[in-house]
């Protein structure tokens, strides 16, 4: 049974009695006041004053921090929107998340008129897509967060006035935007978010008939199985990404390979981990020759980041010298302007060199990281570097007690 399945969410929901969502969700997921906050948006005094029924929530925009922080399937949000007379669009159903026109006229004005659909403003919105996300290599996913979710309300009102092919269109890049949106809430570590971000675009991407998206949103929901140590659903879910969609890119098909293979990383099976690193390398190749067939949001999919991709495989392993080669070699090739990047990889190569007994450069490597590691926010290379200082100090290197001051100056 899924989370929302729980006869108590679904009722919270429908009765939109948010004291009574927030401590169920609470309950059923163990998160703290704290925790929740982070994902709606919300401080801690402010989640304990709703749960105790002192504030009510009546605004639109922390109403839609809530439904997108919390990931609460349109499918029950639809059923509010029923009773109360709104009528939600079909297939592409977001109610609660009533875009503010004003800032949705400055990021999307060359839209218009919402009824009005061409293939000229549908373009647009791919290229202004396209500079978002490569937006967020250099500036990191938080500043783009509000962007992005009022820039898919405004695909979503599209649909209306679309007919055939354009329908099709709008429905392909509402699921691209559900993507990227879902990859900025996992970035941020926002698990529920994601997951319910990804299961949209997986829907929205079969509507479309888009094999490419369908399959990323499954490898991408292996990244976070990966990421939460959970290899064997990593597994799975690469496995279903490769084999469910046989219309997808090589690109598309050697980024689910290597997420296989980063499962059985985790899992110590080093025999399917090179074997199947070694067809997602050839895929790799073989989709360098033919750029054009690749789907857009792939433009990172190149040896460098698989470089990389595979020196995380090898920690893993404790492969440590050979991770700390791939990781090296990665690094070097990025581009300066890619903070985030480098400062998850850096991250990846503190802990590698850790492993391998460099301490010196272990804590040169982290010290590095820290400052963007702070700026960004991002959780995923704040936690490789604790794992780092704790490896390091398990060894008795001094360096980790120096790497635990400097993480704990700036949490």
């Amino acid at each position: 049974m899924t989370l929302w399945a729980h006869p108590g969410l679904a009722a919270a929901v429908a009765s939109e009695d948010w004291a009574a969502l927030f401590r169920t969700y609470r309950q059923l997921t163990g998160v703290s006041q704290t925790k929740l906050g982070e994902l709606v948006g919300l401080v801690q005094p402010d989640v304990s004053a709703i749960e105790r029924g002192r504030r009510r929530v009546t605004s639109v925009e922390v109403r839609q921090r809530v439904v997108t922080g919390l990931g609460i399937p349109s499918e029950l949000l639809a059923a509010v929107g029923q009773r109360s007379g709104a009528v939600p669009v079909p297939g592409l159903a977001l109610a609660g998340l009533a875009p503010d026109h004003d800032l949705l006229e400055r990021v999307t004005g060359a839209v218009g008129d919402a009824a009005r659909v061409d293939s000229a403003t549908l373009d647009w919105l791919d290229r202004l897509l396209a500079e978002h996300r490569r937006a967020e290599d250099v500036i990191g996913s938080r500043p783009l967060v509000d962007v992005m979710r009022r820039q898919l309300n405004t695909v979503v009102e599209l649909h209306s006035g679309a007919r055939g092919e354009l329908a099709r269109r709008v429905v392909r890049l509402a699921a691209e935007h559900a993507q990227f949106l879902a990859w900025m809430a996992q970035d941020q570590a926002a698990s529920a978010a994601a997951l319910g971000w990804y299961d949209r675009a997986h829907e929205w991407a079969l509507e479309a008939g888009d094999a490419d998206m369908a399959a990323t949103t499954l490898s991408m929901k292996a990244h976070m199985a990966w990421s939460g140590g959970r290899g064997t659903r990593c597994v799975q879910l690469a496995e279903a990404a490769r084999w469910s969609t046989p219309g997808a890119s090589l690109g598309v098909r050697g980024m689910a390979a290597q997420m296989e293979a980063r499962g059985h990383a985790l899992t110590g099976d080093a025999d399917h981990t090179h074997r199947l690193l070694d067809e997602a390398q050839d895929l790799i190749g073989r989709a360098a020759e033919h750029p054009e067939d690749e789907p857009p949001w792939m433009y990172f999919y190149d040896e460098t980041w698989f470089s990389l991709q595979r020196g995380m495989a090898e920690i893993h392993l404790r492969a440590w010298p050979t991770a700390v080669e791939l990781l090296g070699k990665g690094l070097a090739a990025l581009p300066d302007d890619y903070r985030r990047d480098k400062t998850w990889y850096r991250a990846c190569l503190t802990h590698a060199l850790a492993g391998s007994g460099e301490a010196a450069q272990a804590l040169a490597v982290a010290l590095e990281a820290v400052p963007d590691a702070a700026a960004i926010g991002r959780p995923h290379a704040w936690n490789e570097l604790h794992r780092a200082a704790a490896l390091l100090l398990r060894r008795g290197a001094p360096e980790g007690r120096e790497l635990v001051a400097v993480l704990r100056a700036h949490d």
